[in-house]
């Protein structure tokens, strides 16, 4: 069945999402409104996962999630080898592009428009949600959608952390795999053509996005 590796996909992905927006949300705004000793340092690291191999980034999930971790030896959390793992990894892996798209987004933002609203009365936290964020929509939504066609994709890191579980954490990406050791190219072709339909779509989408914002 190649329905099942995609809904577990879309499990893995619809969870992996709701982390990367508010995370990435947070935290690109966070570094785009602030100045703090350290900032570079921590763009940078936030960024790692983008050119680390998805073996080292799946081996330092491994142990911050396995044995021997506050995860698993204080909270008895046992997160390896579950579907849960899987979307950890995707968040991870994902992230950067919803951080740095939010950042790059936010601080482009005219900065005259953010001191009129100020100047009439308004908090930062109503500049944020009534000036910034309806300014940089466009950017932080291609972002999401970058992110969410990584995410769906994840393939390293995931195999290290959740394994090939049929039915429990092959996600589509390892089907495929799956499929084409053991030679089932049927199988395969069917997958590929529905993964690569998914990602077009979502690519589709964020160059709509970025056309509209460069025609404002």
């Amino acid at each position: 069945m190649i329905w099942q590796p995609l809904f577990l996909s879309l499990q893995v992905i619809g969870v992996a999402s709701l982390a990367i927006l508010t995370l990435g949300l947070g935290l690109g705004i966070f570094l785009a409104r602030t100045r703090f000793p350290g900032q570079l340092l921590v763009s940078t690291v936030l960024n790692l996962p983008l050119v680390l191999p998805p073996s080292v980034v799946g081996y330092g999930l491994l142990l911050i999630l396995g044995r021997g971790s506050p995860i698993q030896e204080v909270l008895g959390i046992q997160l390896l080898f579950t579907w849960q793992a899987a979307a950890i990894a995707s968040t991870v892996v994902a992230l950067p592009l919803m951080v740095e798209s939010t950042r790059v987004a936010i601080a482009t933002v005219n900065p005259e428009l953010e001191d009129a609203a100020r100047t009439l009365g308004a908090s930062e936290l109503e500049v944020l949600w009534l000036i910034s964020l309806p300014l940089a929509y466009r950017g932080v939504l291609a972002g999401f959608g970058l992110s969410i066609a990584r995410g769906l994709g994840e393939f390293g890191a995931t195999l290290m952390v959740a394994g090939s579980i049929p039915g429990r954490t092959q996600t589509l990406p390892l089907a495929i795999y799956d499929a084409v050791q053991m030679q089932n190219y049927q199988r395969a072709n069917q997958m590929v053509l529905m993964m690569t339909v998914i990602a077009f779509t979502l690519l589709w989408g964020v160059r709509l996005l970025e056309n509209a914002q460069e025609n404002q």
